[in-house]
């Protein structure tokens, strides 16, 4: 009888964690969506590049390095109580940020606007990592393994379509509040909104079930145990780490592309970034049925190989209806399989006791990695004299060969982690690419025969 009940409580914490997630995502998008906008009406444009690169490194690193101690107070505080705690928290960080808005308006401390804009955005990051390790061990225990697939591809839809009203709303908000002179209340209001919706998603987070004593069965293991008994996780984790250094040399500056040089307006400019978001809510369903029935590490090679792609498709256009259609569609393609593919190899590859421990170095060894490709990216468009193309088209550039160069390199060291159907024709177009280049490695090196092997072993065994 009580099984059946915990089975009626998992199943209604399921329902609202979609409501939560909503709400959340609503945030995201009247917040999150205009970081950027925002951060160029307070910034000196001399120092534009390199804000942005800090703005988003910085914000990413913390949430990424605070995941640890993270880890540790699902030791000493239920899991739910955590999160309730610092979603609160993170809400007042909105209304927090929205009046650097008031304060930019009426010429307030504008020299230090900068830095609190920075030390408030960061804050949400920071909070975000502490209360992580705890939601993502909570959810663990809440959706069955064989239909994580299918639940977060579902949840991912819904949250995603709210993302992207709400952002698109922005957008036009933002365009209607400068053409009547009012830009930065426009600003301060959609950074309110953020802080509502925010406190939405708290109410259903404490509605949703918790399952007793989730807490105490997580286990700490040090940095070492984690490289040594999850050898195929710790592999994707570097993987990760250095891949996320090769997205994050360009990723932040997409938006400062399309503002600066491409002159976009605030509706443009909107309509351009979420078009990504709609082509990852069309692909998310297929795929995470196809993780189900399939494995993740195809939908790693897959991820991997559409990165690529995606920067380069925008060196070609400065179209805002063929960015859409051609290097957006891909940059959905290339979100939605990562999500679930990063999603599901995670809950495969560590037991349940040991998930918030191991996802926290995971997450630092990835916020490493974003810390350094942002910066990076930011320095070469500051201070690099690139006189023979675009400045930003040749961070574009540089970004698709770096995630090039670390598919081919770690993607052939990584194993399935968990049995998964074999589909040889996809397998083989999907790995084409990377399989071509270690083969010329391989008569080249020693380590390019070695690498080669392995990539074989695995795709034998998949």
């Amino acid at each position: 009888m009580r099984q059946r009940e915990e089975l009626e409580e998992k199943q209604k914490a399921l329902k609202y964690s979609i409501i939560e997630g909503s709400a959340t995502s609503a945030s995201t998008g009247l917040g999150d969506s205009i970081i950027t906008p925002f951060a160029l009406q307070i910034v000196p444009e001399s120092i534009s590049n390199i804000f942005i690169g800090l703005l988003s490194s910085f914000s990413l690193l913390l949430s990424q390095i605070l995941q640890k101690p993270g880890t540790r107070l699902i030791k000493k505080h239920p899991r739910k109580s955590i999160v309730l705690f610092t979603v609160a928290i993170q809400a007042t960080m909105w209304l927090a940020i929205g009046s650097l808005a008031i304060l930019r308006a009426f010429s307030i401390i504008t020299g230090w606007l900068p830095i609190l804009l920075v030390i408030f955005y960061s804050g949400i990051a920071i909070l975000t990592g502490l209360h992580y390790p705890a939601w993502f061990s909570w959810m663990g225990d809440l959706v069955p393994d064989d239909e994580r697939g299918r639940y977060f591809s579902k949840r991912n839809l819904i949250i995603g379509i709210i993302a992207l009203a709400t952002a698109l709303l922005a957008g036009f908000l933002l365009k209607t509040f400068k053409e009547h002179d009012y830009l930065l209340l426009g600003f301060s209001i959609l950074f309110f909104l953020a802080f509502v919706f925010r406190m939405i998603s708290k109410f259903y987070l404490n509605k949703q079930y918790a399952p007793p004593g989730g807490y105490k069965k997580e286990e700490l293991i040090s940095y070492k145990e984690f490289k040594k008994n999850y050898k195929n996780f710790y592999k994707f984790s570097i993987y990760q780490a250095f891949f996320n250094f090769a997205i994050y040399i360009a990723s932040p500056f997409f938006a400062v592309y399309m503002l600066q040089d491409l002159k976009f307006d605030y509706a443009t400019y909107m309509i351009v970034s979420v078009s990504s978001t709609a082509f990852y809510l069309l692909f998310l369903t297929p795929i995470g049925k196809f993780s189900d029935k399939y494995g993740n590490l195809k939908l790693l090679y897959l991820a991997n190989l559409a990165f690529v792609f995606s920067p380069v498709a925008w060196m070609f256009t400065r179209n805002p209806i063929i960015l859409i259609i051609i290097p957006q569609i891909i940059s959905g393609i290339a979100n939605a399989t990562l999500t679930i593919a990063v999603t599901n190899f995670t809950y495969a590859s560590i037991p349940a006791h040991y998930r918030a421990s191991s996802i926290s170095y995971h997450s630092i060894l990835v916020g490493i990695g974003i810390f350094l490709g942002s910066i990076i990216g930011g320095l070469v468009l500051n201070y690099i004299p690139i006189a023979f193309m675009n400045k930003f088209l040749f961070i574009f550039l540089i970004a698709a060969i770096l995630r090039f160069v670390v598919g081919i390199f770690f993607l052939p060291q990584l194993k399935e982690a968990r049995l998964a159907m074999h589909i040889k024709p996809l397998h083989m177009h999907i790995s084409a690419p990377f399989k071509f280049v270690n083969a010329s490695l391989h008569s080249i090196t020693a380590t390019g025969q070695k690498s080669f092997s392995q990539g074989l072993k695995v795709w034998n065994s998949v």
